[in-house]
């Protein structure tokens, strides 16, 4: 009985072993720089204090972060992240988290007056995707005509072209990386995204990235070619 006890000991250390070294090396893992050369992070809503300057050490070439929600709610952490990337060696991009329920046109002012035009800002990211706090699912010509206007209002304002930042359910609902004709920002954990209707120019590979300077999971993302 001891012998087999024993056994069933060593054979559950030993598995549990090996699922802590999977899980410590899938915080780790990134696409090949080789093949991507141009890595970087995104941040959520609300983030932690971040230390960008160790950020920037550990190999991170740019980072986005979340400005407005909506029509109605800024990060606080916005301002102090989009001064402070720059001067750590960062290019910065801004993201705005796209309602559903609100008009796209206010959503735009929002944006346009929270978020200054920089000569050295990378593309506005619009994230679109179903959250749990706006039920609305609109007609697929009326959603697109409204992200239409949206983009042309901040694209107005930054002059430069918009990613689209499309949740596979979203797409899957809508099509809208066919319908509307802009760069496209895909997710998909570790394996590589195929679910919009044109080449992704950005993709989130990992959603639980560890990096030393921020706290707790960060997003991971590469830039096609």
């Amino acid at each position: 009985m001891a012998t087999t006890l024993l056994k069933l000991a060593t054979v559950l250390f030993g598995t549990g072993g090996i699922a802590i070294g999977g899980w410590a090396y899938a915080t780790q893992w990134h696409p090949a720089t080789e093949t991507y050369p141009l890595q970087g992070v995104d941040l959520g809503e609300n983030p932690a204090p971040v230390e960008w300057g160790t950020v920037r050490a550990r190999g991170v070439d740019f980072a986005y972060i979340v400005a407005t929600s909506g029509k109605d709610r800024r990060d606080p952490a916005f301002e102090a992240n989009w001064a402070a990337l720059p001067e750590a060696g960062l290019r910065r991009g801004a993201v705005h988290i796209y309602s559903l329920c609100q008009p796209a046109v206010e959503q735009a002012n929002a944006f346009n007056t929270f978020v200054p035009a920089a000569a050295d800002a990378l593309p506005v990211a619009v994230d679109v995707q179903f959250r749990d706090d706006c039920v609305a699912r609109p007609e697929k010509a009326a959603l697109v005509a409204d992200l239409t206007r949206f983009v042309t209002m901040v694209e107005t304002h930054t002059g430069k072209p918009v990613l689209l930042r499309i949740g596979k359910s979203v797409e899957g609902s809508y099509a809208l990386s066919a319908a509307l004709p802009r760069p496209v920002w895909a997710m998909a954990n570790l394996l590589k995204p195929d679910y919009a209707a044109r080449p992704w120019r950005m993709w989130r590979a990992s959603n639980f990235r560890r990096v030393e300077g921020i706290e707790g999971p960060v997003n991971w993302d590469v830039v096609a070619g």
